[in-house]
């Protein structure tokens, strides 16, 4: 147009800018000459001009330059305020965008639906209530409240604030009702968890002859899967087939995370697979998913596969490809992520930082996890998840410590806390502590918390006292498999071997199929009672069962035979085991051997076990002191010189103590001054 000497005129930027605006990825620089173009001829002082910089700059992401172009302009009108209002909200400065808004009000000029429709969303998404109710006061004040995309963003504004009964009130309201204000009252149920209402929504949707959308399959298939209904949702993949819908993003990722989580994973990955287009959320749901259904290496390769089609994992990746880790104690795997993230600067993520202490966690890390924990901004499960790492560690007093600690800086106990709390007080063996903390769950009204019954349980059975854990376990009114595993081992471990029988038997006749623990926890109660023959019938109903049997069981039958002197038998058992034994195993074994004084299997368990767990200083001195024993010096001697070249110490003692007040734990390390 200039080659050709044509003038521009006051509609040729407006119309340049708005396409440099839609292309803003490739026609920035091109903007800025238009800008400088239309400054040089004079064409600022128009409206539309000034209007479209406006919205050019907001597209740019430099709303400071938006504003400055706008206090520039000689004239105004409703649009050019409207322009700034959404420039701000594009660049997530809501409080501006409020300031702006008000401005505008107060400098005269009149309000319509476009000054509102782009903020009421954003009241819902910053959770700004109090401004939201004002809008829509205002809103019903100049009679726009009618107009269905200001009624659809209402809606959908309640939904975001958990306020559902006004979200249907202004639903219920609207003159007409589009697929829009549909879509926005299925969210609204969706957001509040009422899954049965998003269903009973979608009903009603086509029984007003609305069409379902993209959108709605979106909503409407996380609500199945929620609750449970599998046939629903293949239901609605035909449908969105019919329609030609199932290859839409948002349908596509609805339906993977659908199939997985209803543990159908092969129709899962077909439908990844024939995605045209993905997104982080589609490499994000798919990952997870295989995370879930244990497919952990496929997971950790979706992940490299995600990187070469250029997608960049987020946060929501890292935190579902962590606990794959921890799955499979890869330790140099999470490593690798805690190293990415730091690259990335997601370290600061509260998500993140929590998967890692996790992670760490159950990696046996818990120097790692604490580093990071006191680095990181923390909330109830970055607490959680390290009391519940420490109790099953030789540093239970630490998860103690933790767990005073967490109500001084004002966050509140939850199930899992309290959970991590009593399994410390059961492995230290502090059961006062232990009841104290039962007398808050029962003042809380949380002793008949499932998980937490079965952590009482294990309290008073550890600690003998089975009388109050028969009237916890009594109370329990639906007892799972772990209840009475625990009852039984309880009642095993004291010696009443003939009630741990009983409450085996009555285990079946309550309906529950026997799991491994069963039968560790009616083996045990063999061992402890000699009962060799009895604990040959029940491994044997075991493999009947087609359980298989496991490391443990294999460590009770040797316990079981070695207490009973038939040690050439618990060697014929390992020897035929169709995996290598562990250390339970062979320390069974060798606690045996110790009993009978037979060196000879004491050192071929030991060798084995001096390579399993070189750190383990209880192995080391059993047999100095087996050697010393029978007077083989020489022997003895040589064991204490492996331990000080593997440099062995002997786990260190603690002991703790309470304040006066009860309210402070201080633990000792025995040797210290």
């Amino acid at each position: 147009m200039l080659r050709s000497a044509v003038r521009p005129d006051d509609r040729t930027f407006p119309f340049a800018l708005h396409a440099a605006a839609a292309a803003v990825a490739s026609a920035e620089d091109k903007g800025l000459e238009l800008h400088a173009s239309a400054l040089r001829r004079g064409h600022l002082a128009d409206v539309f001009t000034g209007n479209t910089l406006v919205a050019f700059y907001a597209a740019c992401g430099k709303a400071c330059d938006a504003r400055r172009v706008f206090d520039e302009m000689p004239a105004r009108d409703v649009v050019s305020w409207n322009s700034l209002v959404s420039a701000f909200l594009v660049n997530g400065m809501f409080h501006d965008a409020r300031r702006a808004l008000v401005s505008m009000m107060r400098s005269g000029f009149p309000l319509n639906v476009a000054s509102l429709v782009s903020v009421v969303p954003a009241c819902g998404m910053e959770q700004e209530e109090k401004f939201g109710l004002s809008i829509h006061a205002l809103a019903v004040k100049v009679g726009l409240n009618t107009m269905v995309n200001l009624a659809n963003a209402l809606v959908d504004m309640y939904g975001k604030f958990g306020d559902v009964e006004a979200s249907m009130r202004v639903f219920d309201g609207m003159l007409e009702q589009n697929e829009v204000s549909w879509n926005s009252a299925i969210g609204c149920f969706l957001n509040a968890g009422l899954y049965g209402d998003v269903l009973r929504m979608f009903r009603k949707m086509s029984e007003h002859n609305v069409m379902p959308d993209s959108i709605t399959l979106s909503s409407l298939l996380p609500a199945l899967v929620e609750l449970g209904s599998i046939d629903l949702g293949r239901e609605v993949h035909g449908y969105s087939i019919k329609r030609a819908m199932d290859l839409d993003i948002f349908v596509a990722n609805s339906l993977v995370d659908m199939y997985a989580k209803f543990g159908s994973l092969e129709k899962a990955s077909t439908i990844f697979e024939q995605m045209k287009d993905r997104n982080v959320v589609s490499w994000n749901a798919m990952i997870a998913n295989l995370v879930q259904n244990g497919a952990e290496t496929e997971a950790f390769r979706l992940v490299s596969e995600m990187q070469k089609s250029g997608e960049c994992p987020n946060s929501i990746t890292l935190v579902n490809v962590l606990p794959a880790c921890a799955r499979m104690a890869s330790l140099k795997m999470g490593k690798q992520i805690h190293a990415w993230s730091i690259r990335r600067g997601l370290m600061f993520d509260l998500f993140i930082s929590n998967a890692l202490i996790d992670m760490y966690s159950k990696c046996g890390q818990l120097s790692l996890a604490r580093n990071i924990f006191e680095r990181s901004e923390k909330d109830d499960v970055s607490y959680n998840t390290l009391i519940l790492g420490y109790s099953q560690s030789p540093w239970c007093f630490e998860s103690l410590l933790l767990f005073q600690q967490m109500r001084s800086v004002g966050i509140d106990y939850d199930a899992v806390s309290f959970m991590g709390a009593l399994s410390a007080c059961t492995n230290l063996s502090v059961f006062k502590h232990g009841k104290e903390i039962h007398c808050v769950l029962v003042r809380r009204l949380l002793s008949g918390h499932p998980f937490l019954s079965n952590s009482l349980l294990d309290l008073y059975t550890k600690g003998g006292m089975l009388v109050t854990a028969s009237k916890i376990f009594n109370k329990i009114t639906k007892k799972d498999v772990a209840s009475w595993n625990t009852m039984i081992l309880g009642y095993g471990m004291h010696g009443q071997i003939d009630i741990a029988f009983e409450l085996f038997e009555l285990m079946k006749g309550d309906g529950l199929d026997y799991d491994h623990v069963s039968y560790i926890a009616v083996l045990a109660a063999c061992s402890h009672g000699g009962l060799v023959d009895k604990g040959k019938k029940y491994f044997s109903q075991m493999v009947a069962q087609n359980i298989e049997p496991q490391q443990m069981h294999y460590a009770c039958m040797v316990d079981l035979l070695g207490r009973a002197g038939q040690l050439s038998e618990c060697a014929e058992i390992i020897r035929d085991m169709p995996f290598p034994a562990n250390s339970d195993v062979w320390g069974a074994l060798l606690g045996a051997c110790r009993i009978h004084g037979n060196i000879e299997l004491a050192q071929w368990a030991a060798e084995h076990l001096f390579e399993l767990k070189p750190e383990h200083s209880g192995y080391y001195t059993l047999m100095i002191n087996m050697y010393a024993e029978t007077g083989r010096w020489n022997e003895a001697n040589k064991i204490r010189k492996l331990m000080k070249s593997r440099k062995v110490q002997k786990n260190p003692a603690y002991s703790w103590v309470q304040d006066q007040d009860g309210n402070k734990l201080q633990a000792f390390l025995v040797g210290d001054g």
